[in-house]
C-alpha cells in the first residue's frame, strides 16, 4: 500500500485528523479539492474541551496567542439581563471560549501538520473509491486532469456537508432544513458597552440577535430574519440590514462598519446513522450538521478526529484488535452528535419563539432557572463540552464501587497541562493509582500501552485507567478488574 490512511478534506477536522495520525507515527496523506485554505471566519469558537485536546497535540500556545478569551455569556430579554453564564469557573486549564476565526484555526493546524512532515495536497479530488477486505481502492483527480489510483488501508471523509465520501458510501443524511432564514455579519462595532470578553444574546420579540466578539472591535452578528420564502436560499445581507437589526433588537447606540463577511444561511439538522462502513469513516460535517447555536459544530468534528486517531494508531501498531476498538468510534461519537444536534436545536427553538405569551413565559422561566447555580454550572459544562463522556461505550468498564473521583466513561480531570494524558508520539493509557507491586506488574505487562509510571489517584479508594483522549476507561477498587479490561477490549 502507498499509505495507511487517506484523509479527504483539509478543513479543521481533516487537518486535526491528519495531524493526530502523523503525531502517532501513522503514515497519512491528506487531500482537498480547493486551491487553498478558507479566507472566511466561519466557525469562530474553540471550547475548553477542544483546547484540552489541543494541549495533547503540543501546539496549544499558538492557538491561545492568536485568539481572544471570552469568559461569559449574557442573555438579555425585554431590556433586562435574565442570565449571565460564567465560563471562568469551570474546572479546566482553559476556563474560557477561545474566539478564533476558522481561517486562523486552519492556518495554525496546517502549520502544525507541516511541522510533522505532512503536506496538504490541494486541487486533488476524490473521484471514486471501493472498499475491499484489506484496503480501499481510491481514484484521485488532479487539477491538470490526470488521475491516480491509491490503496490506503483506511479512508476518512472529513469533506463537509456535501461529502463525496458519504455519497460514495450511499449513506442517508437524515434530518431536515429548518423553515427559517438567518444572516451572518462579521463587522467592526463601535458603542459596545459589554466587556470584550463576553458574548451577548438578545431575545427580542422579532427574533434573536447574537453578538460574538472576534477581536476588541470586530464582532460577529447572527440573527434570524423574516422572509416570506422561509427556508429558501436568500441573498447575502447588506451592512444596512445588519445595522437595522442592531438598532431594533440590540441595546441601542451600536454602530456597524467595515464589513468583512456578510452571508445569508439556513439551518440544516442532519446526521448519518453510522460513522463507519468497514475501512471507511466519516467525521465532522460529513457525518453531522446542526444549528450554530452553541457554536459546537467544528468542535464536535475536531473531537471526532481526536477520538478516532488514537484508535487507528493502536490498530496500526498491532497493539489492538480492530474490533471493538474501531466500532466504538460510531457508538461514542454518534451519541455525542445526537446530543449536540438536539441541544443546538432546542437552543435555537427557544431563542426564536414568536408567540408573545410564549416569549413572556420563556423569559420568566429562563430567569428563574438561570438564577440557580446548579443550572448555570450545568450550562457552563455543556457549552464548554466538559460534560461529554462515554458511559455506555464498549470501551468503558465500571468495576466495583469507587466512592470518589470520576466515573467510568467520564472525562478525567485535567490536573496539569505540562504532560496531559495522550501527549507525545505514542497513544498511551495512564494509570491513576498508588504505586504497588500489582501496579508495577500491570505496567510491565502492557509496557507499550501504558505510561511507565502511575499518576496520583483521584481518590484514596480507587484505581483509574484513563484513555489516550482523556476519558476514564475503567474505574475500580480491584487490580484484577483493571487488568481484565485490556483483554476484554482487545488490547495487547
Amino acid at each position: 500500500m502507498n499509505q495507511n490512511v487517506l484523509v479527504v478534506g483539509a478543513g479543521p477536522v481533516g487537518l486535526t485528523m491528519a495531524a493526530e495520525l502523523a503525531r502517532y507515527g501513522v503514515p497519512v496523506r491528506i487531500i482537498d479539492k480547493a486551491s487553498g485554505r478558507t479566507d472566511k471566519s466561519k466557525a469562530l469558537v474553540l471550547w475548553s474541551r477542544t483546547m484540552e485536546l489541543i494541549d495533547r497535540m503540543g501546539c496549544d500556545a499558538s492557538f491561545v496567542g492568536a485568539g481572544l478569551k471570552v469568559t461569559g455569556t449574557n442573555i438579555i430579554a425585554g431590556g433586562r439581563q435574565i442570565a449571565h453564564i460564567r465560563l471562568d469557573t469551570v474546572e479546566t486549564p482553559h476556563p474560557y471560549a477561545l474566539m478564533l476565526p476558522q481561517s486562523e484555526t486552519e492556518r495554525l493546524l496546517e502549520q502544525h501538520l507541516t511541522a510533522l512532515g505532512v503536506r496538504v495536497e490541494r486541487e486533488v479530488e476524490l473521484v471514486r473509491f471501493a472498499a475491499e477486505t484489506d484496503r480501499v481502492a481510491a481514484v484521485l483527480r488532479y487539477a491538470d486532469g490526470h488521475e491516480e489510483t491509491v490503496e490506503p488501508a483506511w479512508l476518512i471523509g472529513c469533506d463537509g456537508a456535501h461529502s463525496a465520501v458519504r455519497h460514495g458510501l450511499g449513506m442517508q443524511f437524515e434530518g431536515e432544513t429548518l423553515p427559517s432564514n438567518w444572516i451572518l455579519a462579521d463587522v467592526h462595532l463601535a458603542g459596545i458597552r459589554t466587556p470584550p470578553d463576553e458574548m451577548d444574546m438578545y431575545w427580542h420579540s422579532d427574533g434573536v440577535l447574537a453578538l460574538f466578539p472576534i477581536t476588541r472591535d470586530r464582532y460577529r452578528i447572527i440573527a434570524d430574519v423574516a422572509d416570506p420564502k422561509a427556508g429558501a436560499d436568500r441573498s447575502d445581507p447588506t451592512l444596512e440590514e445588519a445595522q437595522a437589526l442592531l438598532d431594533r433588537r440590540g441595546p441601542g447606540g451600536i454602530a456597524a462598519s467595515s464589513p468583512i463577511w456578510l452571508a445569508g444561511f439556513v439551518i440544516n439538522e442532519r446526521k448519518v446513522a453510522d460513522y463507519r462502513a468497514g475501512r471507511v469513516f466519516l467525521a465532522g460535517d460529513a457525518a453531522h450538521i446542526h444549528s450554530p447555536a452553541g457554536g459546537q459544530g467544528m468542535n464536535t468534528g475536531m473531537q471526532d478526529a481526536f477520538n478516532l486517531a488514537w484508535k487507528l494508531a493502536l490498530v496500526g501498531r498491532g497493539l489492538a484488535d480492530p474490533e471493538p476498538l474501531l466500532d466504538s468510534y460510531t457508538i461514542e461519537r454518534s451519541e455525542v452528535g445526537r446530543q449536540v444536534l438536539a441541544n443546538a436545536g432546542h437552543l435555537t427553538a427557544v431563542a426564536i419563539v414568536k408567540n408573545g405569551l410564549l416569549q413572556e413565559l420563556r423569559n420568566h422561566v429562563a430567569s428563574l432557572l438561570f438564577g440557580l447555580s446548579p443550572v448555570r454550572r450545568a450550562m457552563s459544562n455543556t457549552l464548554t463540552e466538559l460534560s461529554i463522556g462515554y458511559p455506555h461505550s464498549p470501551l468503558t468498564q465500571a468495576g466495583r464501587h469507587v466512592h470518589s473521583g470520576p466515573a467510568a466513561g467520564a472525562r478525567a480531570p485535567v490536573l496539569s497541562v505540562d504532560h496531559p494524558v495522550g501527549s507525545g508520539d505514542t497513544p498511551r493509557f495512564a494509570l491513576f493509582a498508588h504505586a504497588d507491586p500489582a501496579c508495577a506488574a500491570l505496567i510491565a505487562r502492557y509496557r507499550h500501552l501504558l505510561e511507565p509510571e502511575p499518576r496520583p489517584p483521584f481518590g484514596d479508594d480507587g484505581i483509574w485507567l484513563v484513555r489516550p483522549d482523556g476519558y476514564v476507561a475503567a474505574a475500580s477498587n480491584e487490580w484484577d478488574e483493571v487488568s481484565a479490561y485490556f483483554l476484554q477490549v482487545g488490547l495487547r
